[in-house]
């Protein structure tokens, strides 16, 4: 096998301006929304950063990842702060905690104010004991300075943000409904400068991919796949952060849509005729990144996983190639169900009429997930549903994650994938009104096939879309990767190798 170069990218130097961005997007449109309302314009937006967590009743302190919407807002990577934005001024102010003497002898040297004023990129730094009397001697008004804080629903994970809590607090007039919707509509549309970022993520993360489709082999533990994807991002890309668990799926795990977790922690064996679906994205200061690859271990994919796999990409292709403002997410998913449906109507594993098995959703059988999701400092970024947009009740599009309409700024996942899962399966080949659908003896023999899942991080552009994510996707790409070839692809040897086979 030829031998690489480990890595052709470094760490970029992060601006503590795109967090200054961030600041003057959300002042914008806050006194926007002020104004349109007849409201003020006076105030503050005051935020609590998050705190570290020890390990249940133990000492030992889990690796701390700040909160994202204060990430978003001042790019402040300790535990333990605050952050306020005045609302006439526009100046910053952040308030951190006063450390006993002790933590230099610990956790190191003890930084003065100045450091993180500048470090930051703010106006004001002070300690959070003193909180209470800064805002008040920095209020512009006659009445109770007022907070505009953070709270409100996430859809993803049905949670609520928790409100900023401190001492004094009550001496405040305090809003809870204005900043979320606004602050969260901020995060949806990216400025180039999040742009960036996003796509180091996924650069590091399509090398560390292609990686681990070099060094895949049968024999080895899926658990391995996920340590040479951690040790690459971590190694070339100064990533320490995952976006998320990785999921290392091979087999028929690769059925299992979030695999990968404690009760099924990466750990089967690799078989021969196996294939695999491996969901891994790296984080580089908060932006994240979320790849799928699917390919067979053995590096040469059968008849039936070159259906499968190829259902799914002309899916995925189909979807980036439609992509562009105006367009709705909704209408995506049913394209992408449908290419697949058609796809496995040509192999023979399905018969009949598309459109009735679409009347029917057995698309969500074989997809029941959502096409994809927005991405940004968290891997499901929040504004999948503005207020009075409700989720749809059918299967398959129930689990969407937006059904917004594209807008240019977005980023968002399209990672359709088509699946054998026995508890979706049988009950739909029992079922009346879907049974006439399947070819039985087909379904049978694809009984453990697992899943496919290709996806790649979309930026929304003026006229269409860029696909953030440089992964090897056509099967000769696989194959020629896995065989030793490197990435990108030498495309005049490649070809001639291809004409050659």
């Amino acid at each position: 096998m030829a031998s690489f170069s480990p890595s052709s990218l470094s760490p970029p130097k992060v601006p503590m301006e795109l967090h200054v961005t961030n600041r003057e997007k959300l002042l914008k449109s806050l006194r926007h929304a002020l104004s349109h309302s007849s409201r003020p314009l006076h105030g503050f937006v005051f935020l609590q950063g998050g705190d570290e967590q020890a390990r249940h009743d133990t000492d030992h302190i889990e690796l701390f990842r700040q909160e994202s919407y204060f990430a978003y807002l001042f790019g402040v990577r300790e535990p333990g702060f605050y952050g306020a934005i005045d609302i006439v001024t526009g100046n910053s102010i952040l308030f951190i905690p006063r450390l006993p003497a002790d933590y230099a002898v610990w956790l190191g040297e003890i930084k003065p104010l100045s450091h993180f004023k500048e470090t930051y990129l703010v106006s004001m730094v002070y300690y959070t004991d003193e909180i209470a009397g800064v805002l008040h001697e920095q209020f512009q008004g006659s009445s109770k300075p007022l907070l505009f804080l953070l709270h409100g629903l996430n859809t993803d994970s049905n949670n609520y943000a928790k409100p900023a809590e401190f001492e004094g607090v009550d001496k405040f007039e305090t809003d809870l409904t204005t900043l979320h919707p606004i602050l969260t509509e901020c995060r949806v549309l990216k400025s180039d400068l999040e742009l960036a970022l996003i796509q180091f993520a996924n650069d590091i993360s399509s090398e560390a991919h292609v990686e681990v489709m070099r060094k895949t082999r049968v024999g080895m533990k899926e658990y391995q796949m996920e340590s040479i994807f951690l040790h690459h991002t971590y190694m070339y890309g100064g990533c320490r952060h995952c976006s998320y668990t990785c999921i290392c799926a091979t087999g028929d795990n690769s059925a299992v849509l979030h695999y990968g977790h404690a009760a099924a922690p990466n750990d089967r064996t690799l078989e021969d005729g196996d294939m695999a679906l491996l969901d891994m994205g790296a984080e580089y200061h908060f932006y994240g990144s979320d790849i799928t690859c699917s390919f067979p271990v053995n590096g040469k994919f059968t008849s039936d996983q070159s259906l499968i796999y190829n259902a799914v990409l002309e899916a995925h292709n189909a979807v980036i190639s439609t992509m562009k403002p105006g367009v709705n997410w909704v209408d995506m998913h049913l394209l992408a169900e449908k290419i697949i449906l058609e796809s496995l109507k040509k192999g023979c594993i399905i018969v009949g009429n598309v459109d009735e098995m679409m009347a029917e959703r057995l698309g969500a059988v074989f997809m029941p997930h959502g096409l994809g999701h927005f991405l940004g400092i968290d891997t499901h970024d929040p504004g999948g549903y503005l207020k009075g947009l409700e989720r749809r009740k059918e299967p398959g599009l129930r689990p969407l994650r937006t059904i917004r309409e594209l807008q240019e700024g977005m980023v968002i996942t399209v990672e359709p994938g088509c699946y054998f899962i026995d508890a979706l399966l049988l009950p739909a080949m029992e079922n009346s009104n879907t049974s006439r659908f399947f070819n039985h003896e087909v379904i049978d023999r694809l009984k453990y096939f697992g899943g496919v899942r290709i996806e790649s991080d979309v930026h929304v552009t003026a006229s269409g879309c860029k696909n953030m994510t440089k992964c090897p996707r056509e099967i000769w790409e696989i194959e020629a990767v896995m065989a030793g070839a490197p990435w990108p692809l030498n495309k005049t040897s490649v070809g001639n190798d291809r004409e050659q086979a």
